[in-house]
């Protein structure tokens, strides 16, 4: 289409030319600012404006402006009652033709576009900031800051509740959000029962202000101007309310802008049931995580026990490697159970048979004196024919007798246990048996072992001895490495012993890759000493 600045003749020689009924307004000045001539359109626009008569006297002031001020060609714009226009300048000797073209309906699909823009980066950035957190207080601090900046002068995210009380945060533009717990009946404002429930939302224009009870409003807010309630969608259950306020001072919510709060609103849901999802399942996991762990271990009955324990994933809990020890009373008098093991596998499916073993010998507990008893039936348990997983074991029935400290232990596929004697000598326990979960019968044999204060069992799995590492980065850790790091370990509380094995084959391990690892200790106390390293222990100590 042509511009008809460009194609309309520069100036009228007389007041019939065709100019003169052109759609698009034209004034003709002198450069003194005296209108020379106009067309129907322009007296349409300027009803005061005619020849001889100034221009700053009949157009608007900002055309009068850029007439008085008017260099080259340089095109100029502003308002007309409601609508915008653009004046086209054409020179033409000692005067000036001003062609205003109206731009009234392209200006305001150009600031439409910017504000779709706006908002449709808005609602990017407010989706990367909603799902920066999976914590579901901290997703509502956010959504509540944001909605207040961007959308009203206020805002007020609720969440569900199952109790009376409703989890709440508030938070006023250029504010600080604060949370609070709400004890409320939500339908005191209109809607919001209905949004807690997930019903869409009540239009903004049938709310009334001046009912909005006193606690949807913060602390200094000041009279309320208009109120939007919206739901906060959720992944299948809903996630809360958005209440927007703003000021009387200012105009009310358009459709347009509940719209767009909706829009948002649907982010921000999105994110808080996300954020409520992974803390129950966090919830749970951790509820589950409890049995599966290797528990805290202090002096039982007299004797120190100590155990640490590494997965073979460093980002993991939990592994195939387990301890536990329990009280158990015997033919002989109270004592206790302590247990090694190391099921085939690793992560968390070898973790859920871990379980499965603990559980069972907690249960076999009354007879913890008869070891190979004990073996036969966890054995029966486990060889079902559904389950291709083994476990090696390692029992140790520990009894104080005066100063000293009565095992026997027993081995199922396991590595025997290495007794630190006080004067440094490593010696090894006579015990050996086979695989538990394997075949339908298994066999096993006993030692008995004395340990005088100061003298130490260690019952460890073989992600120690077979730990690959040193200088050049395959070797293994081996069980002669090992007997001399425990030959160093004499007289050492149980606690101490276990530290320094683990850090010694972590050590050699570096950042390589391993197998779990666990080791437990179990020590005759040698008088008065700390027997609490890193936090675990009772702290001291008397015999």
């Amino acid at each position: 289409m042509a511009d008809p600045a460009r194609t309309a003749p520069a100036v009228p020689d007389t007041g019939d030319r065709g100019w003169a009924a052109a759609p698009v307004a034209a004034v003709c000045a002198d450069t003194t600012g005296v209108v020379l001539a106009l067309n129907e359109a322009a007296r349409t626009l300027f009803p005061a404006a005619e020849p001889g008569r100034r221009l700053a006297e009949t157009v608007a002031d900002w055309l009068a402006g850029a007439h008085d001020g008017h260099h080259g060609d340089e095109v100029v714009r502003g308002d007309v009652g409601e609508r915008s226009f653009a004046a086209h300048p054409i020179r033409h000797g000692e005067s000036v033709t001003w062609w205003l073209v109206d731009e009234t309906d392209a200006r305001a699909a150009r600031d439409s576009l910017a504000r779709e823009r706006e908002r449709t980066a808005f609602l990017s950035d407010a989706s990367a900031a909603l799902l920066g957190s999976l914590n579901l207080d901290r997703c509502m601090e956010v959504a509540a800051r944001l909605a207040a900046q961007h959308l009203a002068d206020a805002a007020l995210v609720v969440a569900p509740t199952t109790g009376g009380s409703y989890p709440a945060v508030t938070c006023l533009r250029d504010g600080e959000p604060t949370r609070s717990r709400l004890e409320i009946d939500p339908d005191e404002l209109p809607g919001l029962g209905e949004a807690l429930q997930g019903f869409p939302p009540v239009p903004s224009r049938w709310l009334d202000p001046d009912a909005a009870p006193t606690w949807v409003l913060p602390a200094g807010f000041g009279p309320v101007g208009s109120i939007v309630v919206t739901p906060l969608p959720g992944h299948g259950v809903p996630a809360g309310a958005l209440v927007l306020l703003r000021r009387g001072d200012r105009a009310s919510f358009t459709d347009s802008e509940e719209l767009f709060a909706r829009l948002f609103a649907a982010r921000a849901g999105a994110a808080m049931s996300a954020a409520r999802v992974f803390a129950l399942q966090a919830s749970i996991t951790d509820t589950l995580m409890r049995e599966l762990l290797p528990p805290t271990l202090e002096q039982l009955g007299g004797v120190e026990f100590a155990g640490r324990y590494r997965p073979a994933r460093d980002g993991e809990r939990i592994g195939g490697d387990f301890y536990d020890v329990h009280s158990a009373v015997t033919t002989e008098g109270d004592g206790s159970l302590a247990v090694l093991g190391d099921v085939c596998g690793k992560g968390l499916e070898a973790a859920v048979l871990t379980g499965k073993i603990r559980t069972t010998l907690r249960a076999l507990l009354p007879m913890a004196d008869d070891h190979e008893r004990l073996l036969k039936l966890l054995n029966r348990t486990l060889a079902d024919g559904r389950n291709a997983r083994f476990v090696t074991l390692v029992l140790a029935s520990a009894r104080r007798e005066g100063a000293t400290v009565r095992l026997r232990v027993t081995c199922a596929g396991h590595p025997p246990p290495l007794i630190v004697r006080a004067d440094g000598r490593v010696e090894e326990a006579d015990t050996r048996g086979s695989l538990i979960g394997v075949l339908p019968e298994i066999e096993s044999s006993g030692a008995d072992v004395t340990l005088d204060p100061g003298e130490t069992c260690l019952l460890y799995t073989d992600g120690i001895v077979e730990a690959r590492g040193g200088p050049l980065g395959d070797a293994m850790f081996g069980e002669d490495r090992l007997r001399q790091s425990l030959t160093e370990c004499a007289n050492m509380p149980a606690d101490a012993v276990v530290e320094r094995i683990q850090m010694l084959a972590s050590q050699w391990i570096g950042r390589g890759a391993h197998d779990d690892m666990a080791v437990l200790a179990i020590t005759a106390p040698r008088g008065q000493h700390l027997a609490a390293v890193g936090g675990h222990g009772r702290g001291r100590y008397t015999a």
